[in-house]
Protein backbone atom coordinates (compact mmCIF):
# COMPACT_ATOMS: atom_id res chain seq x y z
CA UNK A 1 0.00 0.00 0.00
CA UNK A 2 3.06 2.53 1.01
CA UNK A 3 5.16 1.98 -2.57
CA UNK A 4 1.50 2.32 -4.17
CA UNK A 5 1.43 5.79 -2.61
CA UNK A 6 4.98 6.67 -3.19
CA UNK A 7 4.93 5.67 -6.94
CA UNK A 8 1.44 7.29 -7.20
CA UNK A 9 3.16 10.61 -5.56
CA UNK A 10 6.36 10.31 -7.32
CA UNK A 11 4.31 10.43 -11.12
CA UNK A 12 1.66 12.99 -9.90
CA UNK A 13 4.70 15.24 -9.02
CA UNK A 14 6.27 14.32 -12.43
CA UNK A 15 3.57 15.35 -13.98
CA UNK A 16 2.97 18.42 -12.01
CA UNK A 17 6.42 19.90 -12.87
CA UNK A 18 5.88 18.96 -16.45
CA UNK A 19 2.30 20.91 -16.26
CA UNK A 20 4.21 23.79 -14.44
CA UNK A 21 6.89 24.18 -17.15
CA UNK A 22 4.14 23.93 -19.95
CA UNK A 23 2.64 27.04 -18.17
CA UNK A 24 5.74 28.97 -18.14
CA UNK A 25 6.33 28.45 -21.64
CA UNK A 26 2.96 29.61 -22.77
CA UNK A 27 2.84 32.16 -20.44
CA UNK A 28 6.37 33.72 -21.83
CA UNK A 29 4.73 33.24 -25.08
CA UNK A 30 2.12 35.23 -24.47
CA UNK A 31 3.90 38.15 -22.55
CA UNK A 32 5.90 38.08 -25.88
CA UNK A 33 2.77 38.20 -28.03
CA UNK A 34 1.92 41.55 -25.55
CA UNK A 35 5.33 42.78 -26.39
CA UNK A 36 5.57 42.51 -29.97
CA UNK A 37 1.91 43.85 -30.30
CA UNK A 38 2.72 46.55 -28.23
CA UNK A 39 5.60 47.55 -29.51
CA UNK A 40 5.57 46.41 -33.67
CA UNK A 41 1.77 46.43 -34.12
CA UNK A 42 0.96 49.65 -32.04
CA UNK A 43 -1.85 46.92 -30.39
CA UNK A 44 -1.47 44.96 -27.93
CA UNK A 45 -4.10 42.14 -26.96
CA UNK A 46 -6.24 43.15 -24.37
CA UNK A 47 -6.70 39.14 -23.00
CA UNK A 48 -2.82 38.84 -22.61
CA UNK A 49 -1.91 40.36 -19.39
CA UNK A 50 -4.60 38.36 -17.35
CA UNK A 51 -3.56 35.22 -19.23
CA UNK A 52 0.00 35.60 -17.73
CA UNK A 53 -1.49 36.25 -14.20
CA UNK A 54 -3.42 33.14 -14.38
CA UNK A 55 -1.02 31.15 -15.73
CA UNK A 56 1.49 32.14 -13.34
CA UNK A 57 -1.13 31.35 -10.37
CA UNK A 58 -1.52 28.07 -11.98
CA UNK A 59 2.19 27.01 -12.58
CA UNK A 60 4.01 28.56 -9.53
CA UNK A 61 1.22 26.54 -7.48
CA UNK A 62 1.58 23.39 -8.74
CA UNK A 63 5.31 23.79 -8.69
CA UNK A 64 5.52 24.15 -5.11
CA UNK A 65 3.09 21.53 -4.09
CA UNK A 66 5.83 19.43 -6.53
CA UNK A 67 8.55 21.01 -4.31
CA UNK A 68 7.03 19.50 -0.76
CA UNK A 69 6.79 16.31 -2.72
CA UNK A 70 10.17 15.93 -4.28
CA UNK A 71 12.49 17.96 -1.17
CA UNK A 72 13.59 20.73 -3.65
CA UNK A 73 11.64 23.37 -2.12
CA UNK A 74 13.34 26.28 0.02
CA UNK A 75 14.19 25.43 3.74
CA UNK A 76 16.74 26.31 5.94
CA UNK A 77 18.90 23.34 7.65
CA UNK A 78 21.77 24.68 9.44
CA UNK A 79 19.42 23.90 12.56
CA UNK A 80 18.58 20.64 11.27
CA UNK A 81 22.45 19.83 10.86
CA UNK A 82 23.38 21.11 14.10
CA UNK A 83 21.27 18.81 15.78
CA UNK A 84 21.70 14.54 16.38
CA UNK A 85 19.43 12.18 14.48
CA UNK A 86 16.58 11.69 17.12
CA UNK A 87 16.29 15.63 17.41
CA UNK A 88 16.66 15.62 13.52
CA UNK A 89 13.81 12.77 13.17
CA UNK A 90 11.69 15.50 15.49
CA UNK A 91 12.31 18.34 13.40
CA UNK A 92 11.55 17.06 10.26
CA UNK A 93 8.57 15.85 11.84
CA UNK A 94 7.40 19.07 13.34
CA UNK A 95 8.12 20.71 10.15
CA UNK A 96 6.18 17.99 8.29
CA UNK A 97 2.99 18.51 10.39
CA UNK A 98 3.65 22.70 9.70
CA UNK A 99 3.70 22.05 5.90
CA UNK A 100 0.58 19.82 6.21
CA UNK A 101 -1.24 22.23 8.17
CA UNK A 102 -0.68 25.03 5.46
CA UNK A 103 -1.38 22.67 2.43
CA UNK A 104 -4.69 22.57 4.81
CA UNK A 105 -5.34 25.67 5.12
CA UNK A 106 -4.57 26.10 1.48
CA UNK A 107 -7.67 23.85 0.46
CA UNK A 108 -10.13 25.41 2.95
CA UNK A 109 -9.86 29.10 2.33
CA UNK A 110 -8.21 28.40 -0.97
CA UNK A 111 -11.66 26.96 -1.44
CA UNK A 112 -13.57 29.60 -0.19
CA UNK A 113 -11.97 31.96 -2.36
CA UNK A 114 -13.12 29.75 -5.26
CA UNK A 115 -16.73 29.64 -4.54
CA UNK A 116 -16.83 33.51 -3.58
CA UNK A 117 -15.24 34.77 -7.07
CA UNK A 118 -16.63 31.89 -9.40
CA UNK A 119 -19.15 34.15 -10.36
CA UNK A 120 -17.19 37.35 -10.88
CA UNK A 121 -15.79 37.14 -14.39
CA UNK A 122 -12.69 38.13 -15.84
CA UNK A 123 -13.91 40.49 -18.57
CA UNK A 124 -10.52 39.86 -21.05
CA UNK A 125 -10.58 36.00 -20.92
CA UNK A 126 -14.19 35.92 -19.92
CA UNK A 127 -13.35 32.80 -17.23
CA UNK A 128 -14.84 32.55 -13.74
CA UNK A 129 -12.38 34.44 -11.29
CA UNK A 130 -12.49 31.25 -9.07
CA UNK A 131 -11.05 29.82 -11.95
CA UNK A 132 -7.78 31.56 -11.62
CA UNK A 133 -7.76 30.80 -7.93
CA UNK A 134 -8.80 27.08 -8.18
CA UNK A 135 -4.89 25.76 -8.36
CA UNK A 136 -5.07 26.88 -4.77
CA UNK A 137 -7.26 24.25 -3.23
CA UNK A 138 -5.53 21.66 -5.49
CA UNK A 139 -2.36 22.09 -4.82
CA UNK A 140 -2.72 23.06 -1.04
CA UNK A 141 -4.92 19.34 -1.43
CA UNK A 142 -1.33 17.56 -2.72
CA UNK A 143 0.65 19.51 -0.57
CA UNK A 144 -1.16 18.29 2.30
CA UNK A 145 -1.16 14.89 1.09
CA UNK A 146 2.88 14.82 0.18
CA UNK A 147 3.63 16.16 3.68
CA UNK A 148 1.77 14.09 5.07
CA UNK A 149 3.78 10.68 3.55
CA UNK A 150 6.89 12.48 4.10
CA UNK A 151 5.56 12.53 7.77
CA UNK A 152 4.77 8.57 7.35
CA UNK A 153 8.24 8.15 6.23
CA UNK A 154 9.87 10.02 8.96
CA UNK A 155 7.72 8.28 12.04
CA UNK A 156 8.40 5.09 10.48
CA UNK A 157 12.04 5.48 10.77
CA UNK A 158 12.70 5.77 7.16
CA UNK A 159 15.76 8.21 5.90
CA UNK A 160 13.36 10.29 3.80
CA UNK A 161 16.00 12.49 1.70
CA UNK A 162 15.58 14.94 -0.45
CA UNK A 163 15.30 13.71 -4.02
CA UNK A 164 18.35 15.07 -6.30
CA UNK A 165 16.56 15.71 -9.89
CA UNK A 166 19.66 15.14 -12.20
CA UNK A 167 18.21 17.67 -14.44
CA UNK A 168 19.39 20.23 -11.65
CA UNK A 169 22.81 18.96 -11.43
Amino acid sequence: MKKNLAKFTHHAAEWLLRVAALGLVLMTVIVGWQVFGRYVLNSSPSWSEQAALTLMIWYVLLAAAAGVREGFHIRIVALEEAVGPKARTGLRIVADIIVAGCGLAMLIWGSELVARTWSHIIPSLGLPRGMAYLALPLSGALITVFSLERLLEEAEGEDVEDEEDPRWS
